[in-house]
């Protein structure tokens, strides 16, 4: 769907020319309204003819009424006044994606034609996640178009909810903080902050993800970020040591144009989120229990799953708590250690200089590992690790690496083993940096021959480790392999 319908449109009952964009616009003109109320900003107008018969915002709070949609508000103004419960020849547009309640009452309405913008992923019932209106079995059938103006609506949505998704959780005793200063200004990266620190295995540590391109439910009436269509997939962004979720902000922007949702968090230790002091603190087991409560709280589902380096150790074991939530995999320098067969000499040899000088220079790292960056780039890697203090995951994650069978994580890798060999229904990619000395090509063809129905691998010959750096070619390559998830 276009972002705007095209105009004119056809009223199907009233052979009226009918410009959606302008009716769209007097609804989100409603959702200002309801804003500046402190409502969760939805609008609607109902339109017959041509003409404007009503219009409505939401008003929950205001009215102490569960009811009190913008959609149900114009349904209700608009029967009073042609003294009619039927609404036959309106259209009705609305902001954001209906509700199932919304629906009935429209479908009961008999209302010709429903328009909105911004698809909802989480309760939207066009088709995001129900749809009554496309049942054959009822005796009325309501024309649907969805994307009109979506992006306005939703930056309104994410403007409205942004301020309240900010966490400002106290700082553990036994953490650190990056100072949000960090952060200022980096390139390419221009997408605000979604934090949780209520996820049972964080024992209350903050942690640090983005959420972009599709609509949210965060309270009331639903908050959206969809854009011209309903997302139809989640990609689920992992990252490995040292790197942080502003790794895959080449990727983001290609995938966020094509409708698609994007999760990326940053693991604890790194980014934006909470950093334990002691490097104890981290293990394979707790991390994992993290990203598992991470999804089931944000409800993924269509996950294409986008794991590098330890992003893969961690991320490769995730399909096995809820394989209905992954429909794809895009694999890239990472390896899963199942502790029965050796590591990678090349990787022992990095553990061992990475013993030895723990508070390596992590911008002149990257530098080294992807020529073309710039300095400012190198140095937004390294953002979230102003001092030693702050690195406690930078030196743990190496050594969590499972070198035997009774490790923690090795028994859950094998069954992930396992899953991709056997089990795995989903489509994979594989994309290599031939470039990498560590967990490159020879590494990579191992775990090929563990996914099943893998095609050939994707060799990048000019890149190293950080394969992401390759750009949006990349996104675009994966957003062609996964057209049909």
């Amino acid at each position: 769907m276009n972002s705007e319908a095209k105009c004119p449109v056809i009223d199907p009952s009233q052979g009226v020319a009918v410009d959606d964009a302008h009716f769209m616009r007097l609804a989100i003109e409603q959702a200002r309204l309801a804003a500046a109320a402190g409502e969760v900003p939805v609008g609607a107008v109902l339109v017959r003819g041509g003409q404007v018969i009503a219009t409505g915002r939401n008003a929950p709070i205001a009215g102490h009424d569960p009811t009190a949609h913008a959609e149900i508000a114009a349904l209700r103004a608009g029967a009073a006044a042609l003294g009619n419960y039927r609404l036959d020849g309106c259209t009705l547009y609305v902001t954001l994606e209906p509700c199932t309640m919304c629906a009935g009452a429209m479908l009961h309405a008999r209302l010709a034609r429903v328009v909105y913008g911004a698809a909802d992923a989480k309760t939207g019932a066009a088709g995001s996640v129900a749809n009554p209106f496309a049942d054959p079995r009822l005796n009325h059938q309501t024309q649907v178009q969805g994307g009109v103006l979506a992006g306005e609506c939703a930056a309104l949505l994410r403007s409205f909810f942004q301020p309240r998704r900010v966490n400002t959780a106290p700082l553990r005793e036994d953490a650190l903080r990056t100072p949000e200063s960090r952060f200022a200004k980096l390139p390419d990266y221009p997408w605000a902050p979604n934090y949780s620190s209520d996820l049972p295995a964080l024992g209350g540590l903050r942690m640090h993800y983005l959420d972009e391109g599709a609509a949210r439910i965060d309270e009331g009436q639903g908050a959206g970020a969809g854009e011209a269509r309903p997302a139809q997939r989640t990609w689920l962004c992992l990252h490995g040591n040292p790197s942080w979720s502003y790794l895959y902000r080449h990727q983001i922007p290609v995938w966020l144009a094509a409708g698609d949702r994007v999760i990326a968090p940053d693991l604890i230790g790194f980014g934006r989120s909470d950093k334990p002091k002691k490097e104890g603190a981290h293990s394979f087991t707790w991390h994992r229990q993290v990203l598992l409560e991470l999804v089931e709280r944000l409800d993924l589902r269509r996950v294409i799953l986008v794991v590098h380096g330890w992003g893969g150790a961690l991320g490769l074991t995730l399909p096995l708590a809820a394989p209905h939530r992954y429909a794809g995999l895009l694999a890239m320098n990472t390896l899963l250690p199942t502790g029965d067969a050796p590591l990678p000499p090349a990787f022992l040899d990095w553990r061992k200089v990475g013993r030895q000088k723990p508070a390596y220079d992590i911008a002149r790292l990257m530098a080294r590992s992807h020529p073309p960056l710039t300095l400012a780039e190198c140095a937004a890697y390294a953002a979230p690790f102003p001092d030693a203090g702050h690195r406690a995951a930078t030196r743990a994650f190496p050594g969590m690496v499972a070198e035997s069978a009774e490790a923690d994580g090795a028994p859950i890798a094998r069954q992930a083993r396992d899953f991709w060999r056997n089990d795995w229904a989903g489509r994979s990619l594989m994309a290599i940096g031939a470039q990498d000395p560590v967990l490159g090509e020879p590494v990579m063809r191992a775990l090929h021959a563990d996914l099943r129905g893998c095609p050939p691998p994707w060799v990048l010959p000019d890149i190293g480790h950080f394969v992401p750096q390759a750009g949006a070619v990349l996104a675009q390559r994966a957003l062609a392999h996964f057209a049909d998830v």
